[in-house]
Parts: structure tokens; C-alpha cells; sequence
């Protein structure tokens, strides 16, 4: 008897009948879907909490965790809003501080929301005069939030509290009477399959019940389509940033702020990304890939909207155009080099003034200044540079530090790089690799590669105070900047979408082997580790190339390639993956990579360790369950792949210190184990 129940469920995907014997895996609530995750926790716990090394790492991680860690500011006259953890509070606590020295305050500390920092403030919006804060909060970290109202003066909530909220926006009105925001149906309204569709705008006015609020727009028409309402700085305008999914294409509508008649849809053709900077008066700035796959700036007058009267403000240029900021009368242009961060200043009419120059190569990781304010905060990061916040004077070209950690490590003992290797197809690929000074290529190095390959999002020079715990103890931590990122522009991304997915994980199987090539580890000493999308990539890698790896960790992945667009956020994604169901060229290259679909009988997979959250309902645990459950049936070596459910924690967000330690802990502590490192 099989360890595991199998179903003889077949699906017929255009002609091709494909087997899905753990569907039962999907339904969260079914009993044997709990008994198989408490079992799986029973296994995994009594191994990972044996291992010689976690206890002396926990330990380690602990103390490389307790440092105080600052959020960006955010300016109002004349006090600043951040964040701000101390060091091992399990949430970040938001303060008001007057001056850019005053004595801080504290506005809101989710920690006293619960007893073990599972619930956490997520959005933050203030009023116009800073009265006023609407925000979100989480439980056990869903997507789904609740908006609630806090008098900053009186240091209290108001009554208000919005639900059914899933990544909304929120756009006060100028007399601070209300706000608008973006919520879906209420549960119970709509067929469970459309609890992320119909996405409506409402204006809520503070004091009166959420089923009083204004419904703004919805388009029942176009069920997907999801809203963020803007109210733009001059207090004139209601924008109306409209997407599909994750789909980088978007439209964009607006009206008059005291309207009550119809948006006009700007920009509807869905055919580049068009992402609002700001206006002066009925002069709309727009960041866009229209004909720029790097990006550039332009100008739309509303009252002359045909495509050539646009005027071109900053041009497409080498580097990736990746986020412009209106600061004191200026445009601040973030720029990826070789996926590490430049930042440049403009007039208004889109003139080159400087580059302002940041301390060493690394990432701009956060920008926020005012029109009215002759000031930036920067928050700059690197693998060996903890995360600063620094202020920069505009019209003195001075940038200073504003906050500095001090953290318990020694950066001078190790040492950065940036390599370029080659991909299966030729393409030149960029990778960071940090180690300790001296390292010896003698193909003995324990080396973790991490990757991700999707979505536009970039893998730029970031620390991680966990990662230094691999670091210490000898370790080469690299990263590889794949296609289907946004490191050189909506090109790379689209040669990493779609059909085009095989190359993401071409790319990171070159880069293991060339590793390998120029002597800095081989495979016994090789682990692969991605979270998301990157799970998919490091699953997809470890069943494409088994022998390749020593180690796998896959957190939170998606997995099952066939069915992912029938679960909770799944739907967004289609437009970056596809879909096996609707399409038959869609399913021919979804079931060639789709992890749970190629795990092969009798393989010895690398020792593997599955990591999934029970309240994921953006990457739903069914994902890690069926995989773990086919790799239990079908590799050679069950023993060495062990799936650990995390209890009250979500995809990542607002997750507490407390279980991020235990969790880090159980990662390092796995591959010290795997790849026989002290």
C-alpha cells in the first residue's frame, strides 16, 4: 500500500490525459489534507530540530537580527512618519518624530494587536494636514487586510473598518471627510471562483457604515480588471490606475475630483505599461515601454490627448528607466546598470542636472520626497551594506547619512563580485557572488545559488543579516540575474514569460554549472534556494536537472503549473505563465516545466526541503503538498525530502521576527546538514 492515497483522477488537457492523483490535497479543509500536514510536520520537525548545527545558528541568527532597523521617512511640514523596529520585536512600529531631530512618538504598534505578532500594519495613508492615518492590517499573514482609521492626536481608532481589501490603494479627499479605496465582493456575494474578481472603487466618508460607501467605478463587463484610485497632488484629478493581473500592460482613466460623470479613459489600449508620476495642472507625466522596452518619460496634455501631441520628456537610454519621482520641483530618475542602482536628477522640463552619487554598488531600495520639499530620503542597501536611510539635500547636492545600523559583523572580511556567465542559448547573463576575502577555487566552497526569473522584478545587491550566518561559516552566497526580470527592460522580461519560461531556468542551470566550471564549488557542495516564483524555478531546475544539486530549499513555490489560475491570487498570473486549461499551446510548454507534472520514478532527487504556510492564499499550500507528495511516490529517495508547514503565516508579508528566526534556522541548519558544513 502506497504511503500516500492516490485518486484515479485523469484530466484531459487538448488530447492528453494527465493523471492528478492528489487533488485531494487541494481542499484545505479536508481531514486527510490535515492529517498529511501534521504528519509531514512530525517528520520534518523531529529532523531539523536534531540537527547539530541549528541550535548554535538560531543562536547566532538571534544576535544578528538585534539591531534597530528603520523604515523611509515621509515628510508632513515639518515631522516625519517611519518605521522602526528596535531589533527582535516581532513587527515594525510607526512613529511620528518632530524635526529631523525631535524626540520620536509612537503612532501605531502592532505588536500590542496580538500575543505572537502574527497580526501586522501593513498600507499606511495619511490625510492632507497629518491628522489623520488610514491603514491595513493582516492576520497570519493573508493578502486579504482590513483598512481601519487612527486620530493621531487623540491617539486613537476611529470606528471605521473597511473589509474584504486584497492589495488596495488609499486616496484621501482633500477635506480628509473620506477616502477612496478598492475592495472586492463580500464573501457570499459571488461564486467562490470570482472572490478576486469584480473589483470595485468606493469613496467611504469616515463615520458611517461600509455598506453606506459610494461605489465610484467597477467594470462588470471586464470581471479582472483591478482599480488603484489616485487623487493627484494638486487636488484636482481622480485617476483611476487600471491592470490585468500581473500583466505589465495597463490602462489609465480619470475625471475632476467633484465629478460625479464618467472617467475618461485616457490611456485604454493595453498596450505598454504606463505608470503616473504626477501632473502640472492637465500635463500628465507618465514612465512608459511604449517603444522604449528601458523605459522613458513622457508628457500628455489631457486637454490634447492624441498620441502626437505626447512629448518626450527623458529619452530611453543603456540603463533601465525604473522609477521616477516628482522632489522638490525636480524628476528623480532610479536607473538599473547591470542591475545595480544609479540615481539622476532633471528638471521639470526634463533637463539633465547630475547624478547623485551613492556610496558604492548597490540598490536604491526606496525614494520618498514631495514636490514641496527640497529633500530625498534614500534607503541604499548591499550584500555587505546594511540598509541606510540618507538624506539628500537638492539644492546642495549633499547626501549625508540620515540613519546608519550598526550591526554585529565585519564587512571588511568579505568581498563582493559581480560575474557575467553564459546561458544555454548565448545569452550573457549577469550574478553577484559574496564570500570571505581569500576564498580558495578549489571546488570545495559550500555555495547557495538563489534566483527568481519573473515578473519584472529585478535581483539587484540587497543584505540580509540571515544570509551572514552562511557567510561566517565559509559559504559563497550567489545570485543570478535571470531573464524574466527586469534587469535590462520589458525585452529581458518577455525572453523569461510565456513560452519563453524554459530560458529562466536555462539561465540558472548555466549558472550552477558554471560554478561548477571555474572551480568555486562542485555539486556535493551546491545548493539552489528561490521563494514564489522562484520555488517554481528551483522545482522546475531540480526535476530538469537532478544530478546537478547536492540541496533544494523551494519556499512557498508554485508548482502545479495546470491548475495554479484556479486558486486564490493564481488568476493574476496567467498573463505571465498562461493557461493549461483555455489553451493548447499554453499546456504544451505549462506541462514540459510544471514541477508536479515531471517528477520521474526511481530518481534520487537532491535532499530537498519544501517550505509552505497554512494562511498562503497568494501561492496556496496545495502547491508544496502535491509536490511533496509526488516526490514521497515517486524519488528514489523519500527520506531526504521533508516539507515543513509553517501555522499562522502567509506568503511572507508581516511575518514576526520570532517564527522569521525559527524559520532561518531551520533553512541554514538543513544545508549545513546536506552539504556537510560545520
Amino acid at each position: 500500500m502506497l504511503p500516500f492515497q492516490r485518486e484515479p483522477i485523469v484530466d484531459n488537457y487538448h488530447g492528453t490525459r494527465v493523471a492528478d492523483p492528489f487533488r485531494w490535497l487541494e481542499d484545505p479543509n479536508d481531514p486527510r489534507t490535515l492529517a498529511f500536514i501534521e504528519a509531514a510536520n512530525a517528520t520534518s520537525s523531529s529532523y531539523l530540530e536534531q540537527l547539530p548545527t541549528r541550535e548554535k545558528i538560531k543562536e547566532r541568527l538571534t544576535q544578528l537580527f538585534d539591531y534597530p532597523k528603520l523604515g523611509l521617512p515621509v515628510q508632513a511640514d515639518d515631522c516625519y512618519f517611519y518605521r522602526k523596529n528596535d531589533g527582535l520585536q516581532n513587527q515594525a512600529v510607526l512613529y511620528r518624530q518632530k524635526g529631523l531631530t525631535g524626540e520620536p512618538t509612537v503612532i501605531l504598534d502592532p505588536n500590542r494587536w496580538s500575543d505572537d505578532g502574527t497580526v501586522a500594519l501593513m498600507n499606511v495613508s495619511r490625510n492632507k494636514d497629518a491628522t489623520l492615518l488610514a491603514y491595513t492590517r493582516s492576520v497570519s499573514g493573508s493578502d486579504w487586510q482590513t483598512i481601519h482609521v487612527h486620530d493621531i492626536e487623540a491617539g486613537v481608532d476611529l470606528p471605521d473598518v473597511i473589509k474584504w481589501c486584497k492589495f488596495t490603494g488609499i486616496a484621501w479627499l482633500p477635506d480628509s471627510s473620506g477616502f477612496f479605496y478598492t475592495r472586492y465582493p463580500e464573501p457570499g456575494s459571488v461564486d467562490e471562483t470570482d472572490a478576486v474578481n469584480y473589483a470595485r472603487v468606493y469613496l467611504h466618508r469616515l463615520g458611517t457604515d461600509q455598506d453606506q460607501d459610494q461605489l465610484i467605478y467597477e467594470r462588470p463587463d471586464f470581471k479582472e480588471l483591478g482599480f488603484n484610485a489616485i487623487v493627484t497632488k494638486d487636488d484636482t484629478y481622480l485617476c483611476l490606475h487600471v491592470s490585468l493581473g500581473t500583466n505589465p500592460e495597463n490602462r489609465f482613466y480619470y475625471r475632476e475630483l467633484d465629478s460625479d460623470g464618467p472617467f475618461v479613459r485616457l490611456l485604454d489600449d493595453n498596450e505598454a505599461m504606463y505608470r503616473f508620476v504626477g501632473n502640472d495642472g492637465p500635463i500628465f507625466y507618465f514612465l512608459t515601454d511604449l517603444n522604449a522596452p528601458k523605459k522613458r518619460l513622457i508628457a500628455i496634455d489631457i486637454t490634447a490627448p492624441q498620441r502626437e501631441n505626447w512629448r518626450e520628456l527623458i529619452p530611453e537610454q543603456e540603463a533601465v528607466l525604473s522609477g521616477v519621482s516628482i522632489c522638490g520641483n525636480h524628476f528623480v530618475a532610479r536607473y538599473l546598470q547591470h542591475a545595480y542602482s544609479q540615481l539622476k536628477l532633471y528638471t521639470l522640463a526634463g533637463e539633465f542636472v547630475r547624478e547623485i552619487k551613492l556610496p558604492t554598488l548597490g540598490t536604491v531600495a526606496g525614494l520618498t520626497g514631495d514636490r514641496d520639499y527640497d529633500q530625498i530620503f534614500i534607503s541604499f542597501t548591499s550584500y555587505l551594506y546594511p540598509q541606510t536611510i540618507f538624506r539628500y539635500d537638492i539644492a546642495n547636492d549633499l547626501l549625508e547619512p540620515f540613519f546608519q545600523a550598526e550591526i554585529d559583523f565585519d564587512p571588511e572580511q568579505f568581498e563582493t563580485v559581480q560575474v557575467f556567465y553564459t546561458s544555454k542559448d548565448g545569452t550573457r547573463v549577469p550574478m553577484f557572488m559574496t564570500y570571505k576575502k581569500g576564498l580558495q577555487r578549489d571546488g570545495n566552497n559550500p555555495t547557495l545559488l538563489y534566483g527568481y526569473g519573473g515578473y519584472n522584478i529585478s535581483m539587484t545587491p540587497s543584505f540580509s543579516a540571515s544570509n551572514l550566518v552562511w557567510l561566517e561559516k565559509g559559504g559563497i552566497y550567489a545570485v543570478a540575474c535571470l531573464r524574466g526580470g527586469s534587469e535590462y527592460g520589458e525585452e529581458w522580461h518577455r525572453a523569461g514569460m510565456l513560452e519563453n519560461k524554459q530560458n529562466v531556468f536555462d539561465d540558472f542551470i548555466a549558472a550552477a554549472e558554471w560554478l561548477i566550471s571555474e572551480k568555486y564549488t562542485r555539486t556535493e557542495k551546491l545548493a539552489i534556494m528561490g521563494g514564489s516564483n522562484g520555488g517554481l524555478l528551483v522545482g522546475a531546475c531540480m526535476t530538469q536537472r537532478p544530478e546537478l544539486y547536492a540541496a533544494v530549499v523551494c519556499r512557498v513555490g508554485v508548482l502545479d503549473m495546470l491548475r495554479y489560475h484556479l486558486f486564490s491570487a493564481g488568476r493574476f498570473w496567467t498573463g505571465e505563465y498562461g493557461n493549461a486549461i483555455e489553451r493548447a499551446d499554453h499546456f504544451k510548454f505549462l506541462y514540459a516545466y510544471s514541477p508536479i507534472h515531471n517528477v520521474k520514478f526511481a530518481t534520487v532527487y537532491p535532499k530537498t526541503l519544501i517550505m509552505t504556510a497554512e494562511s498562503d492564499d497568494r501561492v496556496v499550500p496545495m502547491h508544496s503538498l502535491k509536490f511533496y507528495a509526488a516526490l514521497q511516490v515517486a524519488a528514489g529517495n523519500p527520506r531526504d525530502i521533508v516539507l515543513r508547514v509553517e501555522r499562522k503565516a502567509g506568503h511572507g508579508a508581516g511575518k514576526p521576527i520570532s517564527k522569521t528566526l525559527d524559520e532561518q534556522a531551520d533553512i541554514w541548519a538543513f544545508l549545513c546538514d546536506a552539504l556537510q558544513v560545520n
